[in-house]
């Protein structure tokens, strides 16, 4: 696995479509962005951050968000959120994570994700399945 730099950051956009809000994902009754789905972003911006420092057969897995959401986004408005490795300790890697508007600042917060050997990682939830079924 290749060293894991501090301070990487990457960035992820999005536009805020009718199916991304609050309304329409169960999180609240009002349409603007959903925090669910700025969540998804910062972590998507996360994940893609950390994988080019993943060997072949690994991925990443997300394990805490401690977000603010700050500012509400209506339908139509370009959304961006960026993720920058801030720590790397094993298998642990933290991050601080932001999400902006076309108008500011709209969330922040930090974001912890695991490396993980994907196919292991898989299997163990299938069989978690299998054992609820018994």
């Amino acid at each position: 696995m290749a060293e894991i730099k501090i301070g990487a950051v990457n960035e992820k956009q999005a536009v805020v479509t009718e199916d991304k809000l609050a309304l329409n994902v169960g999180s609240g009754n009002v349409k603007v962005f959903a925090t669910p789905m700025m969540i998804a972003l910062m972590e998507g911006a996360a994940a893609e951050c950390l994988a080019p420092f993943l060997d072949e057969g690994f991925t990443s897995v997300g394990a805490q968000m401690n977000v603010s959401h700050s500012a509400a986004t209506p339908a139509g408005m370009k959304v961006k959120a960026a993720a920058e490795i801030t720590a790397a300790d094993g298998k642990r890697v933290d991050f601080k994570v932001s999400a902006y508007d076309e108008a500011g600042l709209i969330g922040e917060g930090t974001h912890t994700r695991f490396i993980v050997f994907k196919e292991k990682f898989e299997q163990k939830a299938t069989t978690k399945k299998a054992q609820g079924k018994q």
